[in-house]
């Protein structure tokens, strides 16, 4: 399960899709409807928020957003509690590190590298800072501790 840190414009095709899905299972999670997953890392930042499920449908917004915008429908109706990234993060913010973003956008030029190499033209240099998804907060700071290399 890979929740991208990274703004969902930058993720291409086979990412965006796969974090589509990805953050649908973490919403199922989430709301207690399987009892796989349960202790994943990549939880930990919703876990924390004050409405774990407002803030991974807002995730999910985010990405419906982006999907949208490229011609692909992800159906709405899937996301419990479907909210405004932006008002959550004025609201609410999740944080994320520098660091995390610049280790997500080196994961993502390795995977590019492979599946559609087309697409590295429009990522932001390898250890550039790139945009956040618009729920996240940037902070200073290294790798997230949720993060399993």
């Amino acid at each position: 399960m890979r929740l991208w840190s990274l703004h969902p414009s930058l993720l291409d095709r086979a990412a965006l899709i796969a974090g589509w899905r990805e953050t649908l299972l973490a919403q199922k999670v989430l709301a207690g409807g399987t009892k796989g997953y349960t202790n994943h890392p990549q939880l930990v930042r919703f876990r924390a928020h004050p409405e774990p499920l407002a803030a991974v449908g807002a995730y999910l917004v985010g990405l419906r957003e982006e999907a949208t915008v490229r011609g692909y429908r992800f159906d709405p109706t899937r996301i419990l509690e479907p909210g405004d990234p932006a008002a959550m993060h004025d609201r609410e913010p999740i944080p994320v590190t520098e660091g995390q973003l610049v280790y997500e956008l080196s994961h993502l030029h390795r995977k590019c590298e492979g599946r559609s190499r087309e697409w590295l033209e429009r990522l932001p240099a390898d250890g550039d800072v790139p945009p956040a998804h618009p729920l996240l907060h940037v902070v200073p700071g290294e790798v997230e501790g949720w993060e399993v290399r």
